[in-house]
């Protein structure tokens, strides 16, 4: 059997947990926090990483930080997983959803302008597949309107946009350490905040509203409560775990590039002869081999393929349900314009296994079953 995903391991993992556990400072921000913090600002730029309990976390900071208010306005794609839009809903705002494009399944950058009202607080872009937006567009558009710009990049540690890391280029970043991600901790995530003025209120917020961070700091001597907040602090079990892979990042990173390379040269013939479109890539994005996708013709067609390959010992999976044509989605939001991608996309969408250490031997067998189906 050949499955969808396995959560990376590369060795040090239990090393360094049981390191944790002997040091007596397990609840967290001890010294693996501390490590893994120092690393992703030190790799992306940013004026402060704060690792949090998920990437759904993250997200709900950067929404309490943006100000966001009942009856507020959140443009977005729909193709997302709900806690892109869960952060802003419980905060009261209500959802403007726009299409996506279909190179890349990310928000179409042309499009936003003219769904912002006197209402929209905040633009929040979904890095698909770790795979940039159009972030000099989106900017300039949000810069004009007076508008925040969050990026969840959950899936996009290590890539980059013209250079420029993903989760550095809005206010706030959105990083994710689910076991689904290229890096992982289980259960986690990272806040990327730009901006030095709100590292402040950032940690106020993740220490459950109290200034507890600065306490431990020797900043005052005593802490308190300050503000709205939640516990967002990850457990420092979590945070050795990640530490681990941080460490082998670069290892990670060119274990899964190989293995998209691969998949990517092997299924180009099935792509020209018009069976399969392969993932679009534009040139300005270096993309981190987060996911490999193929898009079938139609939704059909990719249920027959899933079925087959599961019968082959192979689990090949679909991804989001566009969030606009869920229950909540219809209540919680609206869909701005023509859905003239968004749904007709993500009927087409499969993804194949690609993990850390997947081997060269089961690719080319897998490759081989895709084309198997098509003979």
């Amino acid at each position: 059997m050949i499955s969808f995903n396995v959560p990376p391991f590369v060795g040090n993992e239990l090393k360094y947990i049981e390191e944790a556990v002997r040091m007596r400072k397990i609840c967290g921000d001890g010294s693996f926090t501390k490590k893994c913090s120092r690393w992703l600002e030190k790799q992306t730029g940013s004026a402060k990483v704060l690792l949090t309990t998920s990437c759904t976390h993250a997200t709900e900071m950067a929404a309490i930080l943006s100000d966001i208010e009942p009856d507020d306005e959140v443009i977005m794609p729909s193709y997302t997983f709900v806690s892109t839009a869960n952060a802003f809903t419980l905060r009261g705002a209500r959802i403007v959803f726009v299409d996506i494009r279909p190179d890349t399944m990310n928000i179409d950058e042309k499009l936003i302008e003219s769904a912002i009202t006197e209402k929209t607080k905040a633009i929040v872009v979904v890095h698909y597949a770790g795979v940039s937006c159009e972030m000099d567009t989106i900017m300039d558009i949000a810069k004009r309107h007076n508008i925040c710009v969050i990026e969840d990049a959950a899936q996009g540690m290590m890539s980059t946009y013209k250079g420029k890391p993903l989760g550095t280029i809005g206010d706030y970043g959105c990083y994710s350490f689910h076991e689904t991600k290229n890096y992982s901790m289980g259960e986690g995530g990272a806040l990327l905040v730009k901006n030095k003025k709100n590292i402040q209120q950032a940690e106020i917020i993740r220490e459950k509203g109290t200034n507890r961070s600065q306490y431990f700091r020797g900043e005052i001597d005593k802490y308190t409560w300050m503000s709205t907040g939640s516990s967002y602090l990850p457990s420092e079990l979590n945070a050795a775990y990640l530490w681990a892979q941080l460490e082998a990042a670069q290892k990670i990173y060119d274990d899964r590039m190989n293995s998209w390379n691969k998949y990517h040269d092997l299924l180009s013939e099935l792509e020209k002869s018009g069976n399969i479109e392969l993932p679009g890539v534009p040139e300005e994005c270096k993309h981190n081999a987060h996911m490999f996708y193929i898009k079938t013709n139609n939704l059909e067609e990719r249920t027959r393929l899933i079925k087959y390959l599961k019968k082959e010992n192979i689990y090949a999976v679909f991804h989001y349900i566009p969030l606009h044509s869920s229950p909540a989605g219809k209540e919680l939001g609206q869909f701005h314009g023509e859905d003239k991608y968004t749904t007709k996309e993500s009927e087409r969408l499969l993804r194949l296994p690609l993990y850390y250490g997947l081997g060269e031997d089961d690719i080319e067998h897998i490759v081989s079953k895709i084309k198997d189906f098509w003979k």
